[in-house]
């Protein structure tokens, strides 16, 4: 399929400004337990269906850096069934407001609420979800993260079978009155992820990888309508990213970042820890970005770990050991956990996978 280049050059461009800074403040990713419904939810905006009663909110989002707190309030609540992933989302906004109508253009353009999925968690083959208040949705594929430079974007993916409403909690796009917020809720099909015709993909007792986000722009009023505020310069001011698990820099694009939500189908109260073995995943990928970054500055890769001050290292005091190996057209680092024996192994590309030993 075709990508349209204008909004590909555009997500290009705000992931180049990023790079690959990163900020020195640790962050453990969120985790979250979406419990099984019996119920029929009933996709209407109110959230008022009793199994969401029975559920937490989520901890309020932060900024996407993890160091300030948002403006506004942002909280979400998950539920889950043979078919579909329920997610409730709750917004504080004294102006809610909204002119995208057409599906699948750029809605991070107006204040929005955004899903990211990466049901495996290789950081490849991916998907968004984006709705802003007037309930219009973005929804696309990615192959792999911006950061390659080789990835797919499938603008024209959908994803069949979605449903989604809002329900603003005042009037929106009316600059007269002052607003609570909006609610958006939303059914998201299982099948919309499957790799295969009829595949079984429904992850039970089993946790996916998944982040939250929310664009909130500051605005102006012109002719009595609400637009994105620009400088003296006549340029946007930049939009505020508000998240539920922090990513640490300002890029969405970084999925091995990104939460847990453990899909329990437990009756009563259940539990999830962050398995251990996630822990050298996250080192991985931080040696990964440290490649990345010692040729974006030498033109060249590394072929040691002490040209990247990589050490071993102790999870739970128990210590692990990384490998470097380069060959003729890239390079591999990987570690044998501890704690299954397997081997993780990510390469140039940033492709992770794992090996039973």
């Amino acid at each position: 399929m075709v990508v349209k280049t204008k909004w590909v050059s555009v997500l290009l461009g705000l992931i180049s400004i990023v790079g690959f800074s990163q900020s020195k403040k640790e962050i453990t990713p969120k985790s979250y337990v979406a419990y099984k419904t019996a119920d029929k939810i009933v996709i209407d905006g109110d959230g008022s269906d009793a199994s969401w009663s029975k559920v937490d909110w989520s901890d309020p989002f932060i900024d996407i850096e993890g160091i300030e707190k948002p403006k506004f309030n942002t909280k979400v609540k998950m539920l889950w069934d043979e078919t579909n992933f329920y997610i409730l989302a709750k917004m504080e906004e004294p102006h809610v407001w909204a002119n995208l109508k057409q599906r699948d253009t750029i809605i991070f353009y107006n204040n929005d609420f955004e899903v990211f999925i990466d049901p495996d968690g290789d950081t490849f083959n991916y998907y968004e979800l984006e709705i802003n208040a007037l309930n219009t949705a973005w929804d696309l594929f990615l192959s792999k993260p911006y950061r390659t430079n080789s990835n797919v974007v499938l603008n024209d993916w959908n994803i069949t079978g979605l449903k989604s409403a809002v329900k603003v909690n005042g009037t929106i796009n009316n600059p007269n009155d002052t607003d609570e917020g909006w609610t958006l809720e939303m059914a998201i099909p299982w099948a919309a992820y499957q790799k295969s015709y009829g595949e079984d993909n429904v992850p039970r007792d089993n946790f996916w990888r998944v982040n939250f986000s929310r664009v909130n722009w500051q605005h102006a009023i012109i002719d009595g309508k609400y637009e994105r505020k620009k400088d003296a310069k006549g340029k946007f001011l930049p939009e505020y990213n508000w998240v539920w698990s922090p990513q640490s820099v300002i890029n969405m694009h970084e999925p091995e970042k990104w939460g847990y939500v453990y899909f329990s189908s437990k009756e009563g109260k259940d539990t999830f820890t962050i398995p251990k073995e996630e822990q050298v995943k996250w080192k991985l990928f931080e040696y990964y970005r440290a490649q990345k970054q010692y040729f974006s500055s030498k033109k060249h890769w590394a072929t040691s770990l002490k040209e990247l001050a990589v050490t071993d290292f102790k999870i739970d005091g128990i210590s692990v050991v990384p490998k470097l190996e380069n060959y003729s057209f890239g390079w591999n680092i990987s570690i044998k956990s501890p704690f299954s024996k397997k081997t993780f192994v990510i390469n140039e590309d940033g492709r992770f996978v794992e090996k039973n030993n």
